[in-house]
């Protein structure tokens, strides 16, 4: 039996698998990514303070941005009993996801794709090597764009009137942000990946181009949590361009699979 007889034997197994398999694998993966981040959750929480101070940065820099155009900004409150305990709660399992990312990103994408051979599990190491600069990344762009979305909606706020800000409606605020961006940029490498086990062909995602570009705005428009066309923007033309330069990849890959094909 050739390689590919044999490859598309091995899909065909895949696909066929039974439906309670499926959640098993699926229930074995998240309890998996649940410890991890439980963990994770539990070492953030001795980190507590330099996180929350962290978290509070964006909110320090519109402060300051204000008072330089002479509005003065009010600073966040704590309402209720439970609220500082919930709070760090809160910020200790956000942090928690974001360092234990290398390792549910890993059961996540070995959900994706069972069953690889072994010259396929090179992939492996390079899904981890590019999604977790990616998530960071996405992270990053959320953080640094936070002060400038906060100058936007705030701006909203009518005249003589004050706006209270509650430090949990803030830090739910901030946690959405970085995560919707963070998981928005691992999208093209899922595509790439997909493509080069075999999965996903060029050819397909070129007839959905037009679909996956509307998806995306409605996506962005969907998840972030400002609601303004700015923050909108900022989510999806980073997710455009890292798209289409998987879309090109996932060509090249192909183009370079057929040659191969036609000289054996």
């Amino acid at each position: 039996m050739s390689t590919a007889e044999s490859d598309a034997n091995q899909r065909t197994t895949m696909v066929a698998m039974p439906l309670l398999d499926h959640l098993r694998e699926l229930r074995k993966r998240l309890f998996i990514a649940a410890v991890a981040i439980s963990l994770g959750s539990i070492v953030a929480w001795f980190f507590y303070e330099p996180l929350i101070a962290i978290m509070r940065k964006p909110w320090d820099v519109y402060q300051q941005t204000g008072a330089s155009n002479g509005v003065k900004v009010p600073d966040l409150v704590i309402t209720g009993i439970a609220t500082p305990f919930t709070l760090q709660l809160q910020i200790s399992v956000i942090a928690g996801i974001v360092i234990t990312s290398p390792i549910w990103l890993y059961e996540l994408w070995a959900f994706v794709t069972p069953g690889l051979h072994k010259r396929e599990r090179q992939w492996t190491v390079i899904f981890l090597a590019v999604s977790v600069p990616l998530f960071a990344a996405g992270v990053w762009l959320a953080y640094i764009f936070l002060p400038h979305g906060l100058q936007i909606l705030l701006g909203f706020t009518p005249t003589n009137f004050s706006n209270l800000i509650t430090a949990s409606e803030y830090f739910t605020f901030v946690t959405r942000m970085l995560l919707v961006f963070g998981v928005a940029f691992l999208l093209p490498v899922f595509v790439v990946l997909l493509n080069a086990v075999g999965i996903l062909s060029a050819g397909r995602l070129r007839s959905w181009w037009r679909g996956i570009t509307f998806g995306v705005f409605v996506f962005a428009a969907v998840a972030t949590p400002t609601g303004d066309p700015w923050t909108m923007l900022a989510l999806a033309t980073p997710m455009l361009i890292l798209l289409f330069i998987s879309f090109a990849i996932a060509w090249s890959n192909d183009r370079r699979r057929a040659r191969a094909q036609e000289a054996n």
